[in-house]
Parts: structure tokens; C-alpha cells; sequence
């Protein structure tokens, strides 16, 4: 008798959405599946900011620990949400290929993204055509994230801004933004276009690097389920999954949890691997940054390699002490 794989899913509409694509493309393989929906730690507090539950994995453990007890036998992750360590008994089975990585600004009016840079089309400090200093209104700002990452990217650019929590769903995100005096919010331009939720009032952050594997889908199963791991592995997307690691092998040399200050971007083109990372203080006042191209036939340590580099740096030593700090 065929197996029924059990789809384990956080019950947001964005999770259910990314397991319901899993679902499909299941089907297309001739792989039966069913969804079972299991709210995670992250779901269930969304008042305290990210960065200050203190642990990794808020958004994964609950699927992790249904999985361990075989309750379910696959589960679907937004990718950036896995801490770079899985949990001991779990392993990755596929990466899906990758949807935008961009992080986008939600604003209120074109008066406020006009201040804050946005300028025929494009973020810039200089203009372009004469070379002139633009006049960017340092006024305060005050704008919605809970992303320790964007926090402190945002404050470099906008040192003045004010900056508020904002947790949830996207859905409950979109509806404070609204109700909201802010100027706006940052939320990964991903989630809101597989849910075909992005508003008008939305722009690319293109100066902004984005988190580690952001944009990408990971689905992981138990080590000692090979039947499982060999439904699955033919989803697997190899350029992502080799991108979405060098990301995260900088991630965890550096030092580790998605709640750091830590981006990074890996890309391919023709044979060559792109790569850019960096590491900011959480106040936005130091930023140490890195970029590499290597063929793709040398690009598997290139997460390790660059992330190494960063740490003999004493300029990262001393972002990671002001981080440690921050956290303590």
C-alpha cells in the first residue's frame, strides 16, 4: 500500500500556502500527502519583538518536536526561520527553488517615502545625473519590524528613526501597518507575493541585504526515514539549496542564530558564484561587509571561507561584542 506522507504546517496562511506547494508538487511525483497544522511558539506570542524570545528556531521547534515523536513526517519551513544547526534526528531533504530574497517597504504615503529617499524610481543618497548630494529629511521616522537584521540596516541608514515591534502573520502585519501613524514597515517581499498580498504602496529595498536563505522553502524529515527522504529529494532545487547554504554556513561561522544583525546573499551566474555578506551593529553605526566571485566548482566552503575572513577582522570583533552586549 502507498504511503501517505503527513505535511507538517504552521496554520498561516503563508505556511499553508508553502505546504500546500509542496503538496502539488508531491502529486506530480505520484506522492500521496496530507496536511496536518501545528501552531508554533512564534504563532502563538506575537506580542514579545523576535530578537528578545531569546531562543532559535521559534518558528520550528513545534514541527521539530512533532516530527521527532511521529506525528508527522515531513515538515515545511520558511528557510530563513531554521536555526543553521537542525535539531538532532532531523535532516534537510529539499530546498524549492527560490522566490525573491528583496525585502520591501509597505509605506503610508508618498510624501514620507519621497523623505526617506525614493527618488524617480530608485533609492539613492546622490543623485545620479549631477553628482549632487540629494537632501535626505533626517527628521525621526517611525516605521515597523521585528527583525533585529532590518533594525539595525535601517538605522544606519536613517539613524533618527524610531523603530516599533511588529510581530505576526503578514495578514495581522498589513492590518497594523494600516491602523498605524507609522511611515511604514519592512516585510520580505516573498511572503507577501505567494499570497498575492503585496500592496501598491510597496518598493524594493534594494540597499538592504536580506536575511540568510530568505525566499527560499526547506523541508526537512526524521534521519531514520529513508522512505520519506527519497519521496521528497526529487523536489530538491540544487542551485538554491547550494546558494541557501553558503548563506548559512556564513551565518553560523560568524556566529549563528537568525537573530543577529547578519545578512548575506549568494547568487549564480554563467558558472560563477556570487557573494555578498555582512555584519552590522545593532544600532546601525558599524557595518563590516564582504564580497567574493568564485567559480562554482569552488564555491561549496565559500560561507565558511568568507565568514572567517569577517572574524579576523577586529572591526567584526567588535560588532559581535556589541551584539553580545545588546543581547545580555
Amino acid at each position: 500500500m502507498a504511503r501517505t506522507l503527513r505535511i507538517g504546517t504552521r496554520d498561516s496562511q503563508l505556511a499553508v500556502w508553502q505546504a500546500t506547494l509542496v503538496q502539488e508538487l508531491l502529486k506530480a511525483q505520484g506522492v500521496d500527502s496530507e496536511l496536518v497544522y501545528i501552531k508554533s511558539e512564534g504563532d502563538i506570542d506575537t506580542v514579545t519583538p523576535l530578537y528578545a524570545l531569546g531562543v532559535q528556531g521559534v518558528f520550528t521547534k513545534t514541527l521539530d518536536a512533532a516530527l521527532l515523536s511521529g506525528r508527522i513526517d515531513i515538515a515545511v519551513h520558511s528557510m530563513k526561520d531554521v536555526p543553521t544547526q537542525l535539531a538532532q534526528g532531523i535532516v534537510e531533504v529539499a530546498v524549492l527553488e527560490r522566490a525573491s530574497t528583496k525585502d520591501i517597504f509597505v509605506y503610508k504615503e508618498e510624501a514620507d517615502l519621497a523623505k526617506l529617499g525614493w527618488v524617480n524610481g530608485e533609492w539613492s543618497i546622490v543623485n545620479k545625473d549631477s553628482g549632487a548630494a540629494l537632501t535626505i529629511d533626517h527628521s525621526p521616522f517611525t516605521i515597523g519590524t521585528s527583525s533585529i537584521r532590518r533594525i539595525a540596516q535601517w538605522k544606519r541608514r536613517y539613524p533618527n528613526s524610531t523603530i516599533e515591534n511588529l510581530r505576526g502573520n503578514v495578514n495581522t502585519r498589513l492590518r497594523k501597518v494600516a491602523e498605524s501613524n507609522w511611515a511604514g514597515a519592512i516585510f520580505a517581499a516573498a511572503g507577501l507575493e505567494r499570497i498575492e498580498l503585496r500592496p501598491e504602496k510597496s518598493v524594493d529595498l534594494d540597499w538592504m541585504l536580506p536575511a540568510p536563505a530568505q525566499g527560499a522553502i526547506m523541508i526537512v524529515c526524521r534521519a531514520e526515514d529513508p522512505e520519506a527522504y527519497g519521496l521528497v529529494r526529487p523536489l530538491n532545487h540544487p542551485v538554491t539549496a547550494l546558494c541557501a547554504t553558503i548563506e548559512r554556513d556564513f551565518l553560523r561561522t560568524l556566529m549563528g542564530g537568525c537573530s543577529t544583525p547578519i545578512s548575506a546573499l549568494a547568487r549564480t551566474e554563467y558558472a560563477q558564484l556570487h557573494f555578498e555578506g555582512n555584519i552590522c551593529s545593532p544600532d546601525g553605526s558599524d557595518l563590516v561587509e564582504i564580497r567574493k566571485t568564485v567559480d562554482l566548482s569552488d564555491a561549496r566552503d565559500l560561507g565558511v571561507t568568507a565568514g572567517q575572513e569577517l572574524l579576523a577582522l577586529p572591526a567584526t570583533q567588535k560588532i559581535i561584542q556589541e551584539i553580545r552586549n545588546a543581547k545580555a
